[in-house]
């Protein structure tokens, strides 16, 4: 589920907590980075289960329409198809996954009316209207689910449930995104543990990113000697302590990764300087540009 360059985002935020925490050794700081990993599958499980519940409000909203005295054409059409779909049932039915919700205590982490109010203003959407309003087949579900969390990822009231639980969200969406479309895309699915296929892989986490950041804090003062003569007119002292961290990973990429191409590894960085580094760049972007 992660690729490597979520994993050097989480690398390089236990490196600078260690910079700041002089007590967090590489034992401790190898327990954080895995707690990140872990965090980043509780994302995962936790986007999912909003949207169940979310979707499961439709049903609510049936009956009541279902009392009206004076139905509207609409009321008159409208079915739970947002929830009475296979692909949310064979969520909402799979023992496995219902079992990890309940042992991350996801329902007592949210207020339940917050996914009525989000149901609610995803129902003044265009595409959900549309979709209540005709005959609809499996590729219109899988399309309305997913335009249910794209507006989920507009909502503010969604982003804070999110952020509050999770400071990884920001770090990590665009990664959800693509794993939610993939989930929805495999069910049903025989195998009632499928999710644990998203699982971050240890080629990725344990093999790369454990090693980069081993490898990173143990030879730090070597690193630091191979950098210091290529600053141009900058002491190390004078670099932002996260650009320093970034050029240190970089260095220890390119020396103990041999994998990972030179040209890969001088692109990834520089794009984690774009969204991480200080506003002149002036750490990793003078070292690359040499």
């Amino acid at each position: 589920m992660l690729s490597r360059r979520n994993v050097r985002v989480k690398v390089m935020q236990v490196l600078y907590a260690c910079s700041r925490d002089s007590s967090l050794d590489e034992k401790g700081a190898v327990k954080e980075y895995w707690k990140k990993i872990e965090s980043s599958f509780d994302l995962l499980l936790f986007s999912l289960y909003d949207i169940l519940q979310i979707t499961k409000t439709a049903t609510d909203d049936y009956e009541k329409r279902q009392t009206k005295h004076l139905p509207s054409d609409l009321d008159k059409v409208f079915k739970p198809k947002l929830w009475d779909n296979k692909m949310i049932q064979a969520l909402a039915r799979n023992g496995f996954l219902n079992q990890s919700f309940e042992k991350k205590k996801f329902s007592n982490l949210i207020d339940k009316d917050h996914f009525r109010t989000i149901y609610f203003e995803f129902l003044k959407e265009e595409p959900y209207t549309e979709y209540i309003s005709r005959e609809t087949n499996d590729d219109d579900t899988l399309e309305i689910l997913l335009e249910l969390f794209r507006f989920c990822r507009r909502s503010e009231l969604f982003n804070e449930i999110i952020e509050d639980q999770f400071a990884n969200w920001e770090d990590d969406k665009s990664l959800i995104v693509g794993t939610i479309k993939k989930v929805l895309k495999s069910v049903p699915n025989d195998n009632e543990k499928f999710i644990m296929e998203y699982y971050p892989d240890d080629e990725t986490c344990k093999e790369y990113g454990e090693y980069l950041l081993k490898k990173t804090i143990a030879d730090d003062k070597a690193l630091l000697d191979l950098i210091e003569p290529v600053l141009n007119n900058w002491d190390a002292d004078r670099v932002a302590v996260l650009d320093m961290i970034m050029l240190k990973m970089a260095v220890t990429e390119f020396l103990h990764c041999p994998t990972i191409p030179a040209k890969v590894t001088l692109n990834e960085y520089v794009e984690l300087a774009k969204s991480y580094s200080t506003a002149k760049k002036q750490g990793i972007y003078q070292w690359c540009s040499r």
